[in-house]
């Protein structure tokens, strides 16, 4: 313990490195964009990076061509560099050059977002008309969440952080799951703009979670299901990640015939059906404790869809 303090305190000792962490506790960030923060050369900035990585104040994740880097939670010196990040005072001179900086990245990140939605809002616009008001769906989940304080939140297929926006704000530590890098790219840039600094985002399959066992206490899977390729599959990890008392709360379309949306929208699967969540939560060891719908539209009689919410516990 107290080597691996000293360690870090040597890696912190040091005034580029210090400024990294203060950067790296307001969200995460790929290299390039540390070193146009830091106003220093790329090489430079990696050897700081490595550094710290090594004396664990600091975590790097990769996704595709990047590495992200965010300050340490739940492991190494997690603590240490939170407390060390807790004596540098926004007022001052550099740290406030560096938080301008910080928002300039940002507000380039939600620009991007919003250029890459423009282009895809008309297929999600197209879908959106066939169910209830996104409204009506995000009061359901909040009713079914509840506002009790959460240790840790997972977010799978996040998608736009949409679902962290909503559930983040509950927990001590939110990391939201996509295989989508645009779709991260937008979830990093909503997330930003929210001052969700405690939320990470990462890559990967929701099938094969770089996750340990009985680490989330809510997971939730939001419109993601329908696009699947193995459902139960990704049930199967939901639930594996639930601690004792967690819940895995679902909302996808209920079963349908809308044969359009597999062709002109890649939907995989027509919709979920009550009976195939029972099997498949059955079959991960859990019980579907809760199920609700919420009818489409009047005005598209069986032309819309319904959709369907579950709430998942452990047995």
């Amino acid at each position: 313990m107290i080597d691996e303090l000293l360690t870090g305190l040597r890696a912190a000792g040091e005034e580029t490195r210090l400024r990294l962490l203060f950067i790296l506790s307001r969200g995460e960030f790929n290299v390039s964009e540390l070193t146009s923060i830091l106003g220093q050369s790329q090489p430079r900035v990696s050897r700081h990076l490595k550094l710290m990585v090594e004396a664990g104040l600091i975590q790097r994740y990769r996704e595709g061509a990047w590495m992200l880097f965010r300050i340490s939670t739940g492991c190494g010196n997690s603590e240490l560099a939170q407390s060390l990040v807790g004596f540098l005072d926004d007022e001052d001179p550099q740290v406030a050059r560096d938080l301008e900086r910080i928002g300039q990245i940002k507000a380039q990140r939600q620009a991007d977002a919003q250029a890459y939605f423009a282009e895809n809002a008309e297929n999600w616009t197209a879908i959106r008309a066939y169910h209830v008001a996104e409204e009506k769906t995000e009061d359901a989940l909040r009713r079914l969440v509840g506002d009790e304080p959460i240790g840790r939140y997972v977010d799978l297929g996040t998608g736009t952080g949409r679902m962290l926006e909503m559930f983040a704000p509950l927990a001590d530590e939110a990391i939201g799951v996509d295989l989508s890098r645009e779709m991260l790219s937008f979830a990093r840039a909503n997330l930003g703009q929210s001052g969700l600094d405690h939320v990470q985002v990462r890559q990967g399959d929701i099938a094969r979670l770089p996750l340990p066992d009985g680490s989330a206490d809510l997971v939730t899977l939001h419109q993601v299901l329908h696009f699947v390729e193995d459902p139960a599959k990704a049930i199967s990890e939901a639930v594996r990640l639930l601690d004792r008392g967690g819940r895995l709360v679902i909302a996808d379309f209920a079963s349908h015939d809308l044969e359009f949306l597999r062709e002109k929208f890649a939907h995989r699967r027509l919709g979920i059906a009550h009976y195939d969540m029972t099997a498949w939560t059955k079959a991960a060891g859990a019980k579907v404790t809760r199920h609700e719908q919420l009818s489409p539209p009047a005005h598209l009689a069986q032309e819309g869809l319904s959709v369907a919410f579950w709430v998942v516990e452990k047995i």
